[in-house]
């Protein structure tokens, strides 16, 4: 009796034994913390705001891309508060995502935030904007230095190489403000005949877009063009003008949203540098995949940029 309970424990010991290594080897994939024992990879996505037509476009392409790819998609919206992005990521992190895809409202502010993902071993990639520290995989986004040079090569031409020019800045801060204001003015500085006699800004905003572009034009009377940062500050700064019984002033702006597509083919705002957030979205699904399987990427990925203007 002794023996046959003996070589019984012996027998459960074994089976306890090996049940232990099979769950280790599952959980144990090295392909990121998120990642479920079926294989399922978790990918959390901090939004700066989804009160912009832009970055909803930039989600729904995520989503779907997400869907396709049969990964889990988490979205944090930062609703332009930086503190509230930085506790968003830092939510992630405890859900122990597998990638997390960061699209900045500060690009130094965020900086924490991403080291603290670093130490909690979950690779970062950012998204259309930039951050200025910590280690980050990649970062997925226009060239918005070229898209900044582009709008003001087309606006020199549209108003024959001369006049007042008006730039609405998108947030302080962001990479994107940064980059479109650089390239923006690498096309317009130094020209004869061209001067920018305004450059304020308005968060990105369509609101404030509105209320700067009146204050500005309560104190320059005589413009020609205005480059706003993006697609929402550009239909403020039109609000304004036609408010203010303005005619011929050529507005550029940056995005293409729909309802900027929409006023370009009107008439009504002159052109737009176009994105192309729902391809954004995507590739950054496609790309957090490959990196929670452990696959190499880029350090940059850019996606291409073109000028829309009236069909």
């Amino acid at each position: 009796m002794k023996k046959r309970l003996f070589g019984s424990m012996l027998l459960l010991a074994a089976f306890v034994f090996l049940a232990a290594c099979s769950t280790g080897t599952a959980t144990d994939t090295g392909t990121g913390n998120g990642q479920a024992a079926g294989g399922k990879v978790t990918i959390g996505f901090s939004i700066s705001t989804l009160n912009n037509p832009f970055f909803v476009t930039l989600k729904e392409g995520a989503e779907k891309a997400a869907k396709a790819a049969g990964a889990e998609l988490i979205v944090v919206d930062a609703q332009d508060d930086t503190a509230r992005q930085i506790g968003g990521i830092e939510d992630l992190i405890q859900k122990k995502v597998s990638v997390i895809l960061i699209n900045p409202t500060d690009s130094d502010a965020v900086v924490s935030a991403v080291e603290s993902a670093n130490s909690a071993g979950i690779p970062v990639i950012t998204v259309d904007r930039a951050a200025n520290g910590g280690t980050v995989v990649t970062h997925i986004a226009s060239d918005n230095v070229k898209g900044g040079q582009m709008a003001g090569d087309y606006i020199l031409q549209a108003i024959g190489g001369k006049g007042n020019i008006v730039e609405l800045q998108g947030k302080a801060g962001t990479s994107a403000a940064r980059d479109r204001g650089e390239g923006f003015h690498k096309a317009v500085d130094g020209k004869d005949g061209v001067k920018v006699v305004a450059s304020q800004p308005a968060d990105f905003d369509r609101a404030l877009g509105l209320t700067v572009m009146e204050n500005i034009l309560q104190s320059q009377s005589d413009i020609q063009a205005v480059f706003a940062h993006n697609d929402e500050m550009a239909l403020g700064a039109l609000q304004a003008i036609e408010a203010a019984g303005k005619k011929g002033i050529v507005v550029v702006g940056f995005d293409a949203t729909a309802d900027a597509v929409s006023a370009v083919n009107a008439g009504t705002m002159t052109a737009t540098v176009a994105q192309k957030p729902e391809l954004i979205g995507q590739q950054s699904i496609e790309t957090a995949v490959k990196v929670a399987g452990g696959e190499k990427v880029p350090n940059a990925i850019p996606v291409d940029l073109e000028l829309v203007t009236k069909k």
